[in-house]
């Protein structure tokens, strides 16, 4: 199976110059993927001043146009498609992440734990921690989805892991310097593939500054990196990976990540 991710740089409130942009860079990619991950946010952009701005490039799932446009290049590369997106449902916002398939369907998180001034424009997501079969010529796979600043709290994967993740898709926008770095240690606790798909630049709104730091990575289920972008360039990466490794959650010949814990004692 191949996973990818897409590292660019959203368009601040300019959902359809991010469309032309995702799938310029999709179509023209000639290397093939069963599965491509992009960042959080990726239909918005990231620093709104107001809650206007937020609703202007929200939309709704999935009958929006910047979902209909990934429907419509999933079908076309074969390619199941996770991309975070600004979500309007109703009268609130939600930072999600959408999952389209080839064949039309879709799927959908709302981010669990917001970060700083998201709390002002999202409301936190209700959906839970989820996990969804994906299938193809490489099989059943199941995939989970957490968004950016979930990765800090160990229960977002290990919940995903649980619940027999063996790929956890994870659109981000970072600013902190570390999480590229402690997403070996997610993938080595729960032994599951992870796909951080970053933007990165820097964007700039009246007073207000954010650098992006972008080194998307995939990491494998012993911590190996197999993708690691660098911090500036717009590109897709893609690994060649065997999901089922996800399913051996054996350290030792007496050591399982799962059996071997002492829930008794977790409180």
């Amino acid at each position: 199976m191949k996973i990818g991710f897409l590292q660019f740089k959203p368009v601040l409130c300019k959902p359809d110059e991010n469309i032309d942009k995702i799938r310029e860079i999709i179509l023209n990619c000639k290397t093939d993927h069963d599965l491509l991950v992009l960042p959080e946010l990726a239909n918005s952009g990231y620093l709104f001043s107001s809650r206007d701005e937020a609703i202007s490039a929200s939309e709704i799932i999935p009958g929006g146009k910047f979902c209909r446009a990934l429907s419509e290049i999933s079908k076309e590369k074969n390619s199941y498609i996770i991309s975070g997106i600004c979500e309007k449902a109703g009268d609130r916002l939600y930072n999600s992440a959408v999952m389209v398939s080839p064949n039309g369907e879709t799927e959908t998180y709302r981010k669990t734990h917001l970060f700083f001034d998201e709390k002002i424009w999202f409301t936190a997501g209700d959906t839970g921690l989820n996990v969804f079969e994906i299938s193809g010529n490489f099989g059943k796979v199941k995939v989970g989805m957490m968004i950016c600043f979930d990765w800090i709290f160990p229960e977002s994967a290990r919940t995903l892991a649980l619940k027999g993740a063996q790929i956890i898709a994870h659109p981000s926008n970072l600013v902190l310097s570390y999480c590229q770095q402690a997403m070996f240690t997610r993938a080595v606790e729960n032994r599951v593939f992870t796909v951080t798909a970053n933007r990165t630049g820097t964007e700039i709104n009246g007073d207000k500054e954010l650098y992006f730091t972008g080194k998307s990575v995939i990491v494998d289920t012993k911590g190996n990196y197999l993708c690691t972008a660098g911090e500036d360039n717009e590109c897709i990466l893609t690994a060649e990976i065997d999901p089922e490794d996800a399913l051996d959650k054996n350290v030792t010949s007496k050591n399982n990540i799962f059996e071997d814990r002492r829930t008794e004692f977790y409180r």
